[in-house]
């Protein structure tokens, strides 16, 4: 049900605006932010961090700054005020975007950044020590450059992954950043909607593409902020094929996208059948719903990250596929966070004994995949409360009415 049956602009106007009262985090939640970082860092004995223009200085500051050929970011240390460091001529348009204040630390085209950044650690009091060295986090998502500057000015400090303090604070969403990403996956799944609706026999990829495209922007996102489309053999690569397929009936369908709301992303996919299903299409798609469910019901607070992947595999194993990561089967891990970055740690995968909080968020897409035939992937994603996991968005309902049309 709702597969096909509508043109282009007939589905297009089944979809409205849905950003309406969807607030972005304020500063008050940006400083609660940082005083959570400083006290994670006093009691674990890191002196400083440096946050890297990206999702990791926008999440501590609220300033939106894209990482380039040139050092920008900040240095939070464990007490004290926050500070930026940036070009000279950058320094007006990045106080511009600034939503939590902080003295700019500039650098002329021809000095050195990372001599800059040495020096106001020690002018913030984090001073080089050979014998008992400052410890001092440098981004996990800043490039390798940044990293290699700053390492042979730093004699005295002791330089590490600040990944500790970083996901220490991301992992665990507020209830503002989980209302974004609510609204985020709400518009993507009308978007779903939609987009089954106008399949048509000879339709391409890329027309399905451009529809969601149109489509986010109608429901009130700039776009899509990725898309992948595909149809039968297709559909068994989980991050998609270099060439357009053209549809037509019996194959399956998969198509996994998503937007941003106010930074935070939604993203969600669905497979089905264009036209009447074969059994062996029903099966898998069936034993894709129980590994689904298997791993949700596995999500319990305190419950190591691996046990969900693991909850996944053995559902699947039951109904004939794997074992571990072998084709038929799940080459991949169950799950991933999800937030201001579509991937984030902790992830639900073998090895990841990161136990499960209130707040962490997820992606539950433990996708089956068989070759030369198809696969079918569901991803939802849920949400760790004090009572346990909750959905962003209702699994798919079944094979035959994948969006729950019939009530």
């Amino acid at each position: 049900m709702g597969i096909g049956g509508k043109s282009i602009e007939e589905a297009l106007a089944t979809l409205e605006d849905m950003t309406a009262g969807a607030v972005p985090v304020g500063r008050d939640e940006h400083l609660a932010r940082i005083a959570k970082a400083q006290a994670y860092m006093q009691r674990e004995g890191i002196a400083a961090v440096y946050l890297n223009a990206g999702a990791n200085l926008l999440y501590f500051t609220g300033t939106r700054w894209y990482a380039s050929e040139r050092m920008v970011g900040a240095i939070l240390p464990a007490t004290g005020t926050l500070e930026y460091i940036a070009p000279a001529f950058e320094h007006d348009t990045l106080k511009d975007f600034m939503l939590v204040d902080g003295p700019v630390n500039c650098w002329e085209e021809h000095e050195s950044p990372y001599r800059l950044f040495v020096d106001v650690l020690a002018r913030m009091g984090i001073k080089p020590d050979e014998a008992s060295p400052p410890r001092v986090g440098i981004c996990e998502s800043a490039a390798f450059f940044i990293y290699d500057g700053i390492r042979p000015l730093a004699a005295g400090y002791a330089l590490e992954n600040a990944r500790a303090v970083t996901a220490h604070c991301r992992t665990r969403k507020s209830r503002a950043e989980i209302a974004l990403m609510q609204r985020a996956m709400d518009m993507t799944l009308a978007v779903h909607v939609a987009t089954a609706s106008i399949l048509r026999e000879g339709i391409t990829t890329a027309e399905v593409e451009e529809f969601i495209a149109r489509a986010h922007r109608k429901v009130g996102a700039s776009g899509s902020y990725f898309c992948i489309v595909l149809f039968g053999p297709a559909t068994a690569f989980p991050h998609g094929v270099s060439y357009v397929q053209t549809l037509k009936g019996g194959d399956t369908v998969l198509i996994d996208t998503g937007c941003k709301l106010h930074n935070y992303i939604s993203d969600i996919t669905r497979t089905y059948v264009y036209g009447t299903p074969s059994e062996r299409q029903r099966f898998v798609w069936n034993a894709e719903k129980a590994a689904q469910q298997a791993a949700f019901e596995a999500a319990r607070l305190g419950v190591p990250c691996e046990e969900v992947d693991a909850a996944a595999r053995r559902s699947l194993e039951g109904n004939g596929f794997g074992p571990g990561y072998k084709l038929p089967g799940l080459p991949h891990r169950t799950g991933h966070g999800i937030g201001l970055d579509i991937h984030e740690w902790p992830y639900l995968v073998g090895g990841d004994k990161t136990p499960l909080d209130v707040g962490m968020c997820f992606s539950n897409e433990p996708m089956i995949c068989v070759p030369g035939e198809f696969g079918v992937r569901h991803e939802d994603h849920f949400y760790m409360t004090e009572q346990g996991p909750a959905w962003f968005t209702q699994p798919a309902r079944s094979i035959d009415d994948p969006f729950g049309l019939r009530g």
